[in-house]
């Protein structure tokens, strides 16, 4: 088994063992990385990775090294990284160099990660495909026709390829969950407010949330403790005390009730998908954990109620690209005006223009209440819903996607997209965590289970999918 098939946990023990450096094992990530078609880095950061590693030796070598120093990751490239090119995709932020850290990133350097580079991602985090990049797409490993999912395909292609033993991930209606699930490998978006969001480049403020993406829910559970907890950078962090996420990994689950939602089993649901959700059902019901069936009756306004917050958030959250502070510029403007308009013209992509212009629509003077303030009252009806789920089960299964992975250009017209996300985007609009794990296979391509959990369930929802993972390999299977 090679040194990159190796989980987090595997890694830290061997750096501790001193079996191997992290300048050893960052070279050979990036030699990896270097010789990869999937095009799923922006930026590679060789000479700033091999110096961390350098530092972390160092650390090892004293005995002062915390638990996941040296180890290696990806960031996806809408985190902030001080001197680092910060793009989040677009050829809006393509010179743009970010003069400060997320307090994500903050943390890895406290905890002495090294950072590999930065990964592709669709535009501002607006796609399910990774097809919107100003980068180009990214291949998902597993068959370079088909696409990784997104918008944080490029960190979920990395770690299924093994180019990095773990990536961050931001998840805004299931860009954690599509892409793991699509790439076979574990994705957990925390409930909203877990994880600092400053210094992430915003798309849609109240549903924003990032996670990590890596091969198994252990090393998951590791990489969560580094990320979590209160900012008072961001008003929208909880003021909760991080619990360690690894404690209650190896509980046992028999006992618990797992509800299956009736509306996640119906009409556009993939026969192989849906029989490698049930064959990963009955797995856990050899483990003691007893299943029923649940309603979500207005899971089904998930769709129009999320493509009206989002863009709404986005229309507000973008209007600060506008050619003045920062970003892209047109040359030679002729008036303010001008400057605006062809800056932002130049700069955006299409789908980020359409998102823009939605939201602006919804949020005009006489159409507000029409629609932004009734996608609110809906969202929390869908809220209202999962309140009473989990009153009667522990945790909420289903699939993740409605197909495995889709050809790249497959999808013609937006809103076909849009439908993709029919299972993701009600755990973003209640806030809930919910995690992809991988469940199986459907002609040779991966499948995942989706698992939400109720508010600040992580460490149940790790448990088990910790238990499912010591039952089966499909963690370990690699392309």
């Amino acid at each position: 088994m090679g040194i990159h098939n190796k989980t987090i946990a595997e890694l830290a023990q061997g750096l501790k063992s001193k079996e191997f450096s992290s300048v050893e094992l960052t070279q050979n990530y990036l030699d990896r990385i270097n010789a990869s078609d999937l095009n799923a880095f922006i930026t590679i950061t060789d000479e700033a990775a091999i110096k961390q590693a350098q530092a972390a030796d160092e650390k090892i070598a004293k005995g002062n090294a915390g638990l996941l120093t040296g180890i290696p990751y990806a960031h996806k490239d809408i985190f902030c990284t001080n001197g680092i090119k910060t793009s989040a995709g677009s050829k809006m932020l393509d010179n743009f160099i970010a003069p400060y850290d997320a307090t994500v990133t903050h943390k890895f350097n406290q905890a002495d990660l090294v950072m590999l580079g930065k990964t592709n991602m669709d535009e501002f985090a607006m796609g399910s495909s990774n097809e919107n990049s100003f980068y180009g797409a990214v291949k998902n490993p597993w068959n370079k026709n088909k696409s990784p999912g997104g918008s944080s395909g490029g960190s979920a292609a990395a770690v299924a390829d093994r180019l990095v033993p773990f990536a961050t991930g931001t998840d805004t209606g299931g860009s954690i969950r599509q892409p793991s699930s699509l790439c076979g490998i574990t994705g957990l978006k925390p409930t909203y407010g877990c994880i600092s969001r400053y210094g992430m480049i915003a798309y849609a403020s109240s549903l924003d949330q990032a996670g990590p993406i890596t091969q198994t829910a252990k090393d998951a559970a590791l990489v969560l403790n580094v990320m979590a907890g209160f900012d008072e950078k961001d008003s929208t962090s909880a003021q909760r005390d991080v619990e360690d996420y690894t404690q209650s990994l190896n509980n046992s689950i028999k006992g618990l009730t797992i509800g299956l939602p009736k509306e996640f089993f119906s009409e556009g649901l993939d026969d192989g998908v849906a029989s490698a959700t049930m064959a990963a059902v009955k797995e856990f019901e050899a483990l003691g954990v007893s299943v029923k069936e649940i309603s979500l009756p207005n899971s089904k306004y998930a769709i129009p109620t999320y493509y009206i917050v989002a863009p709404c958030e986005c229309s507000s959250n973008l209007s600060r690209m506008d050619g003045v502070r920062f970003g892209h510029r047109c040359t030679d403007p002729t008036d303010l005006e001008d400057l605006y308009l062809r800056s932002r013209t130049e700069g955006f992509g299409e789908e980020v223009k359409r998102r823009i212009m939605i939201g602006t629509y919804a949020l005009s003077a006489g159409y507000y209440d029409a629609y932004y303030f009734k996608a609110q009252k809906t969202r929390h009806l869908i809220s209202n819903d999962f309140k009473e789920a989990f009153k009667k089960v522990d945790v909420i299964m289903g699939p993740v996607s409605p197909t495995t992975a889709f050809d790249l250009g497959s999808f013609k017209d937006p809103v076909s997209m849009y439908l993709a996300d029919i299972y993701t985007l009600s755990a973003n609009l209640a806030g809930l965590p919910g995690m992809s794990i991988p469940a199986g296979f459907s002609q040779k391509l991966p499948v995942g289970l989706q698992m939400i959990g109720d508010y600040w369930s992580e460490s149940k929802l790790l448990n088990i999918a910790h238990q499912f993972q010591q039952q089966t390999d499909w963690h370990s299977q690699t392309p």
